[in-house]
């Protein structure tokens, strides 16, 4: 089973933030590159998925990472509770409406996954539909895959508890990040615990289309560092190309 408590939220000791950095930057240009390729070809779709606690950084990545990207072939939804016309269809239905058109990179800030996290943590459903819902997440997911060649990364921003309670405490004290606290941020913090629970068990639950990337973020550097490794990766192995020249 995996334990998010067992799993470190700092970078491995070996990493030095300096060249993190060198090679982040080297990694960006690269995927920019092949951004390029991507929506020129119109063949595949990338859908990235941030998920993690209040704090983790999930503003944050889109921002570092994603600005180098053409915003003409890049977009980015940040889910929120879901409004009443959401509520009245099935839980997916508002998120179908904003996977990526072949050509496209999709950014999820949070996704489908609050309907999991929620539920484990407020208790408000029982288990058989919590294992309906991954089991639905996972066929959706699969679809996306197979049926429209859209690569599905999803990332899990690992934030430690006393690491989350000095980011809020910044939120109250800088003027310019004031508008981001909210209230619930402390009742969130009061459900660490909780919250990491419910992210072991659907990290638990296997993906094998589109398995999960837990990701460190108690320092910035190394989570940012980190995505833009894996994406480029994962990029390079989907064999981008340029559309041949019209005859």
């Amino acid at each position: 089973m995996v334990d998010l408590k067992r799993i470190s939220t700092d970078p491995p000791g070996d990493i030095k933030k300096e060249k993190a950095e060198e090679e982040r930057l080297e990694h960006l240009d690269r995927i920019a590159e092949l951004q390029t390729r991507l929506f020129a070809s119109k063949e595949k779709a990338i859908l990235i998925i941030l998920q993690g606690m209040d704090t983790s950084g999930k503003d944050g990545t889109v921002k570092n990472l994603f600005t180098v990207l053409n915003p003409l072939g890049c977009t980015c939804a940040a889910w929120k509770v879901p409004t009443e016309e959401e509520q009245s269809h099935d839980f997916l239905w508002r998120i179908h409406k904003a996977v990526p058109a072949k050509g496209m990179i999709q950014v999820f800030n949070r996704s489908h996954y609050e309907d999991i996290v929620v539920p484990l943590v407020k208790k408000s459903i029982g288990e058989k539909r919590i294992r309906n819902r991954l089991d639905t997440i996972s066929a959706f997911e699969r679809l996306l895959s197979e049926e429209n060649s859209t690569l599905v990364l999803k990332f899990f921003l690992h934030i430690s508890k006393e690491e989350q309670s000095t980011r809020i405490e910044k939120r109250l004290e800088d003027p310019r990040k004031k508008w981001k606290f909210d209230p619930s941020d402390l009742i969130a913090h009061s459900l660490y615990e909780e919250h990491l629970n419910a992210y072991s068990e659907i990290l638990d639950y296997s993906f094998e289309v589109s398995p999960w990337r837990v990701v460190p973020a108690d320092k910035k550097w190394y989570r940012d560092f980190l995505i833009a490794k894996i994406l480029r990766e994962e990029m390079e192995k989907m064999d981008l190309k340029y559309p041949p020249f019209p005859a």
